[in-house]
């Protein structure tokens, strides 16, 4: 018997009826990520890693602002330091952000002899590709590095264990409390977890990533 045998009907009903209802947004949503891997520039996938290096502590539509202004502006790929901080509105440790933002451009971006695109293709694998984001990029931790590989459409069946997703997954029992830290080993038992959910459910991992999403927020962002 798994630990989420124990989950009332209701909860598992609203994330039918949820999946049900949203399914074929949240599949386009999905492969708007995917095209973005077949087709996306070098300047998307450094976007994408900027965004997601801006979102901890913070909320992704704030950090989704701050990139479109840098975009905008140019400053994601000229700006130094200063100019960055002022777009970071809604982010928080902006100086430091800025920092980690100049650090990757340097050597994912500017750097010619280094495909970011390129050396994830070698990995071949979601969670090697993972473990050197986060081994390799300032800033990222697992959620983020998750949630990047997501967003370019590179692997869909890893957890992005932010706050919502880890409120949900309690609230339907798959974990029997909130953490309030995740270590690398926590973050893998939890993504165990819900990938068990996910089997038990029927509901595709990046699919259910975005019903939780939508059941805790109403809205389905990136």
């Amino acid at each position: 018997m798994r630990y989420f045998s124990t989950i009332t009907d209701d909860p598992i009903e609203e994330i039918k009826g949820i999946y049900s209802r949203k399914r074929g947004e949240i599949g386009l949503r999905l492969n708007e990520f995917r095209e973005i891997w077949e087709t996306g520039t070098k300047e998307e996938f450094f976007a994408e890693l900027v965004f997601c290096i801006l979102t901890p502590m913070a909320r992704g539509k704030y950090c989704s602002i701050a990139v479109e202004n840098m975009l905008r502006t140019g400053i994601l790929f000229t700006g130094n330091a200063t100019e960055i901080v002022r777009k970071l509105t809604g982010a928080r440790f902006i100086y430091k952000k800025s920092a980690y933002i100049i650090e990757a451009r340097e050597r994912f971006f500017n750097d010619r002899t280094v495909s970011l695109r390129s050396i994830i293709s070698r990995l071949e694998d979601g969670h090697r590709a993972r473990e050197w984001l986060v081994q390799n990029v300032k800033g990222i931790g697992f959620k983020e590095a998750s949630h990047f590989l997501r967003n370019i459409g590179f692997e869909q069946d890893l957890a992005i264990l932010d706050r919502h997703i880890l409120r949900s997954l309690h609230s339907i029992g798959v974990i029997e409390e909130i953490p309030g830290s995740l270590s690398r080993s926590k973050y893998l038992d939890i993504e165990k977890r819900m990938i068990e959910f996910s089997g038990a459910v029927q509901i595709p991992m990046g699919y259910l990533d975005l019903v939780l999403w939508y059941k805790e927020t109403g809205q389905i962002l990136k």
